[in-house]
């Protein structure tokens, strides 16, 4: 079994990200990973669904939940290519996910800036994988909404 980096997964979530801003979302993406396989695939969908909750991780929580029939994520690795509100760190807490990945902070609305204590205690955390990529997206997106 090859074994796929931390890069090749954020890639997976920055596919997710651009099908999010082929639809005029927000173009997030997030992936969940688990034993090497990515098991939940999902974008911003808060347009589309007219949800203000139908964010990119939710929408993954609630995909990878099903896959592996229960609500904890604690073996799994979340990677999304914009770090995670409050509402998101919230559900990735409550989901006990093992592992954020993300790619650019948010400065405005990030769960650091206004809950950084928000995530489970045995969660890990890393930032920054492919943040120029991803912050690319986020600004080009907002600067045709202007």
């Amino acid at each position: 079994m090859i074994m796929l980096d931390d890069e090749y997964f954020m890639k997976q979530a920055l596919i997710e990200a651009h099908k999010a801003a082929n639809q005029g979302e927000v173009p997030i993406g997030a992936i969940i990973v688990w034993q090497n396989q990515i098991i939940a695939r999902a974008y911003n969908q808060t347009e589309t669904l007219n949800d203000v909750t139908a964010h990119a991780e939710m929408l993954a929580i609630t995909a990878a939940a099903s896959t592996l029939g229960g609500k904890y994520l604690t073996e799994c690795t979340i990677y999304v290519t914009v770090e995670p509100c409050v509402m998101c760190a919230g559900a990735l807490s409550w989901a006990q996910i093992g592992r954020i990945v993300y790619a650019t902070p948010d400065e405005k609305r990030g769960f650091r800036k206004f809950a950084p204590n928000a995530l489970h205690p045995k969660t890990q955390l890393l930032s920054g994988l492919l943040e120029t990529e991803c912050a690319t997206l986020m600004k080009q997106f907002f600067q045709t909404k202007r």
